[in-house]
């Protein structure tokens, strides 16, 4: 019987809402690591979207963000996007390279290079979250970084997995700390469905 993410239900929302807990806590460690700052994490919001709700709950296709796609295989085949606003990049740069800027146009390869380690770390904590409760060996490419409108960010994912889902995971992490002001990242996990069946039947739950 073939399956497509329309099979998801309110189990398995839960159980990958679950997954992002565990992939949040191990962000925010590395994240207060790499800052040197302690870095307070809110429960991740974990929804099932179209691309275009993606695009209307980041800002519209015009909100410049920073994008970062990863390709998961091993056991586990698909895709995985990282992606930034301009306060979380901030909250990014200033910690790590004590760099200021008013928008994206001002970041130099030093500060992308900064933010495209940033993304593989924060990445490789979902990832392994999901190893660490399925047993499942995933291994992530290095990330391909642009800065652009999140409209056309998604237009890559949506052509790539037109063939599987119109719908993708969608996690949104809020970060906090020192500050009073809260960064918020977001994750699009998007494992072909195969794998996404294989997850779900490692923690008794297969579609």
């Amino acid at each position: 019987m073939a399956y497509d993410y329309s099979d998801l239900n309110g189990m398995h929302i839960d159980i990958l809402r679950e997954i992002a807990n565990i992939g949040t806590g191990n962000a925010a460690t590395s994240l207060a690591s790499m800052l040197q700052r302690k870095v307070d994490i809110q429960v991740p919001v974990v929804s099932f979207l179209d691309y275009q709700a993606v695009t209307d709950k980041l800002g519209g296709p015009e909100t410049l963000m920073v994008g970062m796609m990863l390709t998961l295989n091993d056991d586990v085949s698909g895709m995985m996007m990282f992606l930034m606003k301009e306060q979380f990049a901030h909250m990014v740069l200033n910690g790590l390279l004590g760099q200021s800027f008013q928008n994206f146009t001002e970041v130099d390869e030093m500060g992308l290079s900064a933010m495209q380690e940033i993304g593989n770390i924060m990445a490789g904590s979902y990832v392994n979250a999901i190893s660490q409760i399925t047993g499942l060996t995933i291994n992530i490419s290095p990330p391909d970084i642009t800065i652009d409108m999140i409209g056309s960010i998604l237009s890559v994912p949506a052509i790539h997995f037109a063939n599987i889902s119109d719908k993708v995971i969608f996690i949104e992490d809020e970060f906090g700390g020192e500050t009073n002001s809260d960064e918020v990242s977001n994750i699009l996990l998007i494992p072909d469905v195969d794998s996404l069946e294989k997850i779900l039947e490692r923690l008794g739950a297969g579609l």
